[in-house]
C-alpha cells in the first residue's frame, strides 16, 4: 500500500464537491486521463479511502416535519438494540457515535410528535436520558482542504505508511503497520470465527 498523493487528494476534492463529475472531466482538471482518474479512484475504493457515493439530498423539500437533534444517553446493555432501532428509521437522516459512548442523531419528525418518536425508537430500553434540540439551519460542507488523510492500524492504531499491508479478513478490508500486528489481528480473528 502507498501512502496517498498530491494528485489523489486532488481527485478527492473534486469529488467532495461534486461525485457525479465525470472522470474525464476531474482528468482535465489535473492532467490525467479519464481512465487513470479510474484507476486512482478504483484504488482509494478498495483501500477504504472512499467508502461510498452519495447526493445531498434537501430533505426539507421531500419530507414534512421539523429537523431535531437528539442527544441520548443509553446504558452499554441497552446500546446496540436503541442503535439499531436509530439507524433503520426512515426519519434519521443522520447518527453520530461521540467519544463518550453517547448516541445522537438529526432527523426530521412532525413537531406534535417529536416526543412519541424519540419514545418508540426507545421501547425496551431502560434509563435513558435524551435532549431534543430544533435545528434552524444545515449546512453540509464536505471538503478535505487542509485535511491530511492518515490511515491507522486496525491492530495498533499506529499510522500505516508505505511499509504497511493491506488484507481482506472475513470480507473486509483491513489495513496493518506491520506484518505483526496483521498476524496478531488475524489469530484472533481466527479464534472469534471459531468460538473460542
Amino acid at each position: 500500500m502507498r501512502d496517498l498523493d498530491e494528485t489523489d487528494m486532488e481527485i478527492l476534492s473534486l469529488l467532495a464537491e461534486n461525485a457525479r463529475r465525470p472522470f474525464s472531466a476531474v482528468g482535465e482538471e489535473i492532467g490525467l486521463s479519464g481512465p487513470a482518474v479510474s484507476d486512482r479512484v478504483t484504488r482509494l475504493q478498495e483501500t477504504g479511502v472512499i467508502n461510498q457515493f452519495t447526493i445531498d439530498l434537501d430533505r426539507s423539500q421531500l419530507r414534512d416535519g421539523v429537523p431535531v437533534l437528539v442527544q441520548l444517553d443509553i446504558p452499554s446493555e441497552s446500546f446496540d438494540a436503541v442503535r439499531g432501532r436509530v439507524r433503520n428509521d426512515d426519519a434519521v437522516e443522520h447518527m453520530f457515535i461521540t467519544s463518550e459512548g453517547d448516541l445522537w442523531f438529526y432527523g426530521r419528525a412532525e413537531a406534535q410528535n417529536v416526543r412519541v418518536w424519540v419514545n418508540g425508537l426507545l421501547d425496551g430500553a431502560d434509563s435513558v436520558d435524551y435532549t431534543v434540540t430544533l435545528v434552524d439551519e444545515v449546512e453540509w460542507t464536505p471538503s478535505i482542504d487542509g485535511v491530511e488523510f492518515a490511515i491507522t492500524c486496525a491492530e495498533c492504531s499506529n499510522t500505516v505508511d508505505s511499509e504497511g499491508e493491506t488484507s481482506r479478513i472475513g470480507g473486509e478490508i483491513y489495513h496493518f503497520c506491520c506484518p505483526s500486528c496483521q498476524g496478531r489481528f488475524e489469530e484472533r480473528h481466527q479464534r472469534l470465527e471459531e468460538g473460542v
